[in-house]
């Protein structure tokens, strides 16, 4: 097969237990980090799917790779090349449909529930899960792409999901969380952080509450979701 291209953004949000899951799959995949100034690839059809992470900058950003990874997203869907974006990953494949990408309503920093009201996408990519707790950490938000399916939504930003063509899917959210992605988080964004939780961003100890309980049911989610997209890979 194929490998799978991740692409990275910032060193600080690595693929985590997105390549933690691959692995244990024996599916192949090959680090893209472009904020090292690695070249956005011309032809998605080299690669079994297409996985984004997330990062500090916005989609709006004029970044050297900003057009050609649009260009290659839109591509991609052409060429039914599974493609799933993680926060700024999702943000970008937005764009990419042709949905606006502008500043969140208000800020979400923490661990925060989502709904799936969408009955097919509950069932087919959560597990069953009509709502579950996941991670954020974003200022800007997304609007639903042209023909895209909400899948997710939350009380302040309400896209936090959204699947295309019954293969890709998007998210604002964090599915990817693993215990050291959260401390090096919270080590390079502790100016961020409120002193007081409120219901939208939480402070450091609140983030820390039951912090493996709450990765573990976050991995377990996502095992749902990678599996679901693992079926469209190209061969």
């Amino acid at each position: 097969m194929r490998p799978v291209a991740i692409f990275r953004f910032s060193p600080t949000e690595g693929p985590a237990f997105f390549a933690d899951w691959l692995d244990a799959q024996r599916i192949a995949w090959r680090l893209i980090p472009l904020d090292g100034g690695a070249p956005v690839p011309s032809d998605p059809r080299e690669f079994a799917g297409l996985g984004m992470m997330g990062g500090p900058m916005s989609a709006n950003d004029d970044l050297p790779w900003n057009a050609p990874l649009l260009s290659l997203l839109r591509d991609a869907v052409a060429a039914d090349v599974p493609v799933i974006g993680h926060c700024l990953g999702g943000q970008l494949f937005a764009k990419a449909l042709g949905a606006p990408v502008m500043r969140a309503r208000v800020p979400e920093i923490g661990w925060l529930d989502v709904e799936a009201r969408d009955l097919r996408a509950r069932e087919e990519w959560f597990g069953g899960r009509a709502a579950f707790t996941t991670f954020q950490w974003h200022y800007d938000a997304f609007s639903l792409p042209p023909g895209a399916t909400r899948a997710l939504t939350g009380a302040f930003n309400p896209e936090q999901g959204f699947v295309v063509d019954d293969r890709h899917i998007g998210f604002q959210c964090h599915v990817e969380m693993t215990r050291p992605l959260v401390e090096t988080w919270l080590a390079a964004g502790a100016d961020e952080l409120p002193t007081v939780t409120s219901d939208s961003m939480q402070t450091e100890a609140d983030i820390r509450r039951a912090l493996d309980e709450r990765v573990a049911g976050l991995n377990a989610l996502a095992s749902c979701v990678y599996a679901r997209w693992a079926r469209g890979l190209r061969r």
